[in-house]
């Protein structure tokens, strides 16, 4: 991902809110490569929804405008109603910040929904 002007403050570091957006966008790059699709999951005849639940982030090195970003995402554990996620930002191999996530799966009402078995194979080893 590249870095814009308007992810970036009047210095031309990205800031620090700017970079969740980088996160969500590789999290929904990360489950595509799983074939999970967030419109086929709305599509579902019983629609399904995933919604960060907790986020703890870190940075380590600032990001700044024109910088190239590749954010790492890695899906720990899929259980239940819950996908526990990884991720690392870096620029030119370096890290640069990190956020440790917990997703839910929900019903359109918000309730918490078990992933259903189809979907929870996808994720592989990593669903136990």
């Amino acid at each position: 991902m590249r870095v814009y002007y308007e992810d970036t403050d009047f210095s031309g570091v990205v800031y620090h809110a700017r970079h969740l957006h980088f996160f969500e966008r590789g999290r929904t790059e990360a489950l595509r490569s799983l074939g999970v699709s967030h419109a086929n999951l709305l599509a579902r005849a019983e629609p399904l929804v995933f919604a960060v639940r907790k986020m703890t982030t870190h940075w380590d090195s600032p990001a700044r405008i024109d910088d190239e970003l590749e954010v790492a995402t890695r899906f720990r554990q899929v259980r239940g109603a819950r996908i526990l996620i990884d991720q690392e930002m870096r620029r030119a191999g370096r890290l640069i910040a990190r956020a440790d996530v917990e997703a839910a799966c929900m019903n359109l009402d918000g309730r918490p929904r078990r992933l259903p078995a189809e979907l929870t194979a996808r994720f592989g080893e990593n669903s136990g």
